[in-house]
């Protein structure tokens, strides 16, 4: 979802989503038949950037401009779900209650949002989903302020983002740094197609974190305040690819102003999978289309 986009510009990237969606899931249902890699010609994409690499070794499949830092938009949210899918003891079932501030801060961005109610208790584990199915801004801050540590909100959600900027360096990335939580950066949230890949197949490696971005649809039930069962409106994940692309499992959509259209992307075919990025594509569909066509250019590299 576009985090952080006003007006005219939110309608303009979502335009012709149904056209290029469809284009999309033709090129998907092309058949993929096994090619030298030296015969197999490298395709055009309208993203700025774009990477794809062997999931299974880290072999480069495909780079554009791979390592140009740009705005990363909710693709950031990749990172905030590592980060607290990374704490000791953590515990999925623990409860959160929503503060009107995590509310408050959506509408003051106008951003994407899971919808979540002032005063439900929300299970971690369904954040997690809120996080990265509607690209919940809400969700962020929740867990940004539940993991992060300090005496005050705001001291939590500085020390969040370290967290986060430390598992970018721990990853040995030399070009993402991160001054969110959800991608609404302040100037300074930047990563490369190349580094994001590298994140989400870190990410990946968590069971939890792959069952839920391969998830189309989740429907969370809250506790509300007098402690009835709140079945919330169901969470639809803007990963397009999951219905149109045989074998996608993953793994998250951004946009913005500055962004533009972004997603990272993973599928898996004859038992190889693949990952990569595309950044600032022009329309939500168009991403779908640039990294359609990069996994087939990968797929058939792979053989």
């Amino acid at each position: 979802m576009i985090t952080g986009i006003h007006g005219t510009r939110r309608t303009r990237i979502r335009r012709g989503a149904a056209v290029a969606v469809t284009s999309g899931a033709l090129l998907a249902t092309g058949a993929l038949t096994a090619v030298p890699a030296q015969a197999v010609t490298a395709p055009s994409i309208v993203a700025k950037g774009g990477y794809v690499m062997n999931n299974a070794n880290g072999a480069t499949l495909y780079n554009k401009t791979a390592d140009t830092r740009r705005s990363t938009g909710s693709t950031t949210k990749i990172m905030t779900a590592k980060v607290v899918l990374a704490q000791s003891n953590l515990n999925l079932d623990k409860q959160v209650t929503i503060q009107k501030i995590y509310s408050d801060y959506v509408v003051k961005n106008n951003a994407s949002q899971a919808h979540l109610i002032v005063g439900d208790k929300v299970t971690v584990r369904q954040l997690l989903y809120g996080l990265m199915l509607p690209s919940g801004c809400d969700a962020a801050y929740a867990l940004a302020d539940t993991y992060g540590s300090g005496t005050t909100r705001d001291a939590r959600v500085k020390n969040f983002i370290g967290k986060m900027n430390a598992a970018a360096s721990s990853l040995g990335l030399k070009n993402t740094h991160f001054d969110s939580f959800d991608g609404i950066g302040n100037g300074n949230n930047y990563s490369t197609p190349r580094d994001l890949t590298k994140i989400a197949s870190s990410a990946m490696k968590n069971a939890t974190f792959r069952a839920i971005v391969k998830t189309k649809a989740y429907t969370a039930k809250t506790v509300t305040k007098t402690g009835s069962i709140r079945t919330m409106q169901t969470w639809t994940n803007t990963n397009t690819l999951l219905s149109s692309y045989s074998g996608t499992i993953g793994v998250k959509t951004g946009s913005g102003p500055e962004a533009g259209a972004c997603l990272v992307f993973a599928a898996t075919r004859n038992g190889k999978t693949v990952i990569g990025t595309v950044l600032a594509s022009t329309t939500y569909a168009q991403r779908a289309t640039d990294a359609t066509k990069l996994l087939n250019y990968s797929f058939a590299r792979l053989g």
